[in-house]
């Protein structure tokens, strides 16, 4: 396999340059393991792992390489099944979220991918709220988002939900499909091309390995059936992996995430919602509230026509669902919520004392 076929440009050949001199050679990282990764070339597919100074300099868990990473690689000596990874290369995007759990760091979930195609099923599983905070970590990875609306099969009112998406989305491209009977796959051959990566991303249960499989002609992912009872899935991918396909394009098969806050929230969010954004940088006070101050920019927009009301309402929706997920699992911010409520509390009972004191 040759690197181009694996991604490989001269973006890539540039950042890679001094690593060349240094007697190393590049590969691509196609599945993430425990500790290890697998790390593919020109001469095939080796079992990577990062060396001690790597190991040393890394300062964030980000600095890791991930699926989709170009790698700078020396082969271990006697092993040519195994390889010391050096170096990770700049990457051109990166999908990012705040990694589940209490802990507050970077995870990267894929790099260097073109297009994301965001995973939503129709089935019951279709969430609003969620495909927006995919929507704004899409945006803020930098790679171009697409939305896919899997198992048309099994709901008849798809045109409501179609045009919902893209009033949120503006304008990325949603698309309908039933990856089960084939329904809208052909409209997804543009991105489909020699050499462009995309990665599937939504929630389990939502057909990424059943779309994976119909895209590619053959079986390469197994599959799980739907629970009936709340229509979620079950794990059927339970590792990041990369896939050259016959074609030649590629593909990044995530698990599915149950959590999802964007790393880079904020910057997201504006590039989704620029139209909001822009209009919000017009208003005369910078922190405006966009209710009732005078010199209101998002108010007159809304006013004139310029600025949709659904549009707007997006906005805030995923504003809130963002604030929400910050109290949620961020250690400083529920920090300080607590020692802002103890402030409030013990005024509350100064205000309860003079009171009484007056009296």
């Amino acid at each position: 396999m040759t690197l181009t076929q694996l991604g490989w440009n001269d973006h890539f050949a540039a950042a890679f340059a001094p690593h060349a001199a240094a007697g190393f050679l590049p590969a691509r990282v196609t599945l993430e393991l425990k500790g290890f990764f697998e790390v593919t070339g020109e001469s095939g597919a080796r079992l990577g792992e990062c060396t001690g100074k790597f190991i040393h300099d890394a300062r964030y868990a980000s600095a890791y390489p991930a699926i989709g990473d170009w790698v700078a690689i020396s082969p271990q000596p006697g092993d040519d099944t195994r390889a010391n990874i050096h170096a990770v290369l700049p990457r051109l995007t990166k999908f990012s979220r705040k990694a589940a759990g209490d802990v507050d760091h970077e995870q990267v979930v894929a790099a260097n991918v073109d297009t994301v195609f965001l995973m939503s099923a129709l089935d019951g599983n279709h969430n609003l709220n969620r495909t927006e905070r995919y929507l704004a970590a899409a945006w803020a990875s930098g790679a171009q988002p697409v939305i896919v609306l899997n198992k048309a099969d099994l709901n008849d009112d798809t045109a409501a939900i179609a045009r919902e998406l893209s009033v949120a989305g503006r304008d990325v491209p949603v698309f309908v499909i039933s990856a089960q009977t084939r329904r809208g796959l052909k409209a997804l051959a543009p991105y489909l091309l020699p050499g462009r990566t995309i990665a599937l991303l939504g929630s389990s249960g939502v057909g990424k390995s059943t779309l994976i499989n119909r895209l590619v002609g053959e079986r390469l992912q197994d599959t799980q059936e739907v629970r009936e009872a709340d229509n979620k899935g079950r794990h059927t991918t339970t590792q990041r992996e990369l896939i050259v396909t016959p074609s030649g394009f590629i593909v990044i098969d995530t698990p599915g995430m149950r959590e999802l806050q964007p790393w880079d929230a904020a910057a997201g969010i504006d590039a989704a919602f620029s139209d909001v954004a822009g209009a919000a940088a017009r208003c005369k006070f910078r922190d405006c509230s966009h209710t009732v101050e005078p010199g209101c920019a998002v108010q007159a927009a809304l006013a004139d026509g310029s600025l949709h009301p659904s549009r707007w309402e997006a906005y805030q929706r995923i504003q809130r669902t963002n604030a929400f997920e910050v109290r949620r699992s961020s250690k400083p911010v529920q920090l300080k919520q607590k020692v802002d409520f103890k402030k409030a509390t013990k005024a509350l009972r100064q205000r309860v004392h003079e009171k009484h004191g007056e009296e």
